[in-house]
């Protein structure tokens, strides 16, 4: 399995205009050295500098490239060989020579990325099996939660249903009352920090639609052949669909109440972004010291910065305009009491730390089979292209991920606590911090990087990745309890 190498330094060579002839300067701290470039729009690769086992030079560079163009009606394939070893000493002037040879094929030019597509790979009866388990799991759960929440809220409004006309048995009543009937009154209370958690709220529900969109396009059409098609689609998609963070923002931020509308708008509109944009900068600061083509040019950050503030930003603040005059009617099922209703202590197991990190175990085992694609996928030169596979995967994670947060809420009011609201979103959440436990694995057993230039890019691409699944699956998990919250108490009698 290759590897894929982040240059430490790539001022390696130094060309003469005279000659071909050229000057190693300097190699830091690198065990090998691998090429990466693209030629006629096909991606290539190649070792330059290797280890040697010898008792005069620890590395030799491999001084001759060898080319073959592979064409019908275009370049269909590119192979390259490097040959002539040399051993790498202080000072010593090395001639870097090449070779092409041309050949015919019949391979047309619309099948000339399927020598990149790794069938065995993600094909494998284990990627099928996966998929399989997942909605099987999906059937049971989805069963399982069913069965006990329809036989425990029948039980549940048999009991709260029953009138007496005596007043001994009214007295009975009450004082046997236990469970989520008991919060009625505090269920629909506005959470702490209302702003920011409308906020993750309409930019998960946002990162949804965006990933279901982004998958269906790649689904339709080809998204790998072209390079960087599947950033710039996602770029682009984010900021067409920002306008959806803020509607359901807005509304939400409306019906609870929210005041501070200002600051509600500019975090929906900012806060990912933002956060995306403080790991980029510190990976770009890097890989700037270090000399590495990985930083991202100067012209493209400004072409960002440029859709995000005049489409995606824009967008956002509509969203939240349009969600508070259109959806931000308060429609609550029961009437909020002026003074809160102190909370009992319960179990440990029913507290919301213990219930937030528990959500997420269920929502990653459906998901870390195909997490292991991905990441190889990403960091192992291997194209992904079995979107099919990513577009259930992501359904079934839906679907968990509301079944989990559902119970998860359930078993929160009936310990009559009424602070549901992030916890709901933290239990859904919490799937991302057991993919990043994960992503820890895969680096120290699935790969071979090492070094503070590496690993800072693995695990902050890593973060990235990780802080738009915890949102995404957070609000979703949310907006699964919300419905089901105002479910179960629009058919008792509040009052």
């Amino acid at each position: 399995m290759l590897t894929k190498v982040l240059f430490a330094n790539w001022n390696l060579m130094k060309g003469r205009s005279d000659s071909s002839r050229m000057l190693l300067k300097t190699v830091i701290g690198l065990n090998s050295l691998w090429v990466s470039f693209y030629l006629y729009g096909l991606f290539c690769w190649s070792a330059y500098y290797l280890p040697c086992f010898s008792v005069f030079a620890m590395f030799v560079l491999l001084t001759m490239l060898k080319v073959q163009m592979i064409c019908l009606y275009g370049i269909i394939h590119v192979n390259l060989t490097q040959e002539s070893p040399k051993p790498l000493e202080a000072g010593r002037v090395l001639d870097m020579t090449y070779s092409v040879k041309w050949l015919q094929t019949n391979v047309t030019f619309a099948r000339r990325f399927d020598v990149y597509l790794d069938y065995p790979f993600f094909e494998h009866q284990i990627h099928w099996f996966s998929v399989f388990n997942s909605f099987m799991m999906v059937i049971f759960l989805t069963g399982l939660v069913s069965m006990i929440l329809m036989r425990t809220l029948r039980n549940d409004y048999a009991k709260y249903a029953r009138e007496d006309d005596d007043l001994e048995s009214l007295e009975r009543d009450v004082s046997e009352e236990s469970g989520w009937k008991l919060v009625h009154g505090d269920v629909f209370r506005s959470p702490r920090y209302l702003a920011l958690l409308s906020a993750v709220v309409g930019t998960g529900a946002q990162l949804a639609m965006l990933v279901l969109l982004v998958i269906l396009l790649a689904i339709v059409g080809t998204l790998y052949v072209g390079r960087g098609a599947i950033v710039t689609t996602f770029i682009l998609c984010y900021a067409f669909t920002s306008f959806i963070s803020g509607y359901v923002s807005g509304g939400m931020y409306s019906r609870n109440g929210g005041k501070n509308w200002i600051k509600a708008m500019i975090l929906t509109a900012s806060l990912f972004p933002f956060m995306c944009f403080g790991i980029g900068f510190i990976l770009n600061t890097i890989a700037i010291f270090y000399g590495s083509l990985a930083a991202i040019p100067f012209g493209t950050m400004v072409v960002v910065f440029v859709i995000w503030a005049f489409i995606s930003f824009p967008l956002a603040l509509l969203g939240t305009v349009v969600g508070r005059n259109w959806s931000g009617a308060p429609n609550n099922p029961c009437r909020v009491k002026t003074i809160p209703r102190p909370i009992p202590e319960k179990k440990w197991y029913l507290t919301p730390s213990v219930v937030s990190m528990m959500g997420g175990l269920l929502p990653f085992g459906s998901i870390f089979i195909e997490m292991y694609f991905v990441f190889t996928s990403f960091w192992n030169y291997k194209v992904y292209y079995v979107y099919g596979f990513m577009l259930l995967v992501f359904l079934i994670l839906i679907i968990v991920t509301i079944c989990v947060t559902i119970v998860g809420t359930y078993f929160l009011l009936n310990a009559e606590n009424y602070h549901w609201q992030w916890t709901s979103f933290f239990s859904a959440a919490s799937t991302a911090i057991y993919v990043y436990l994960y992503s820890v694995y895969y680096y120290h057993v699935k790969t071979k990087m090492s070094g503070f230039f590496q690993t800072s890019f693995y695990f902050g691409y890593t973060l990235m990745f990780c802080l738009g699944l915890g949102i995404l699956c957070g609000a979703v998990g949310y907006l699964g309890s919300n419905l089901f919250v105002r479910r179960i108490y629009r058919n008792i009698k509040c009052d």
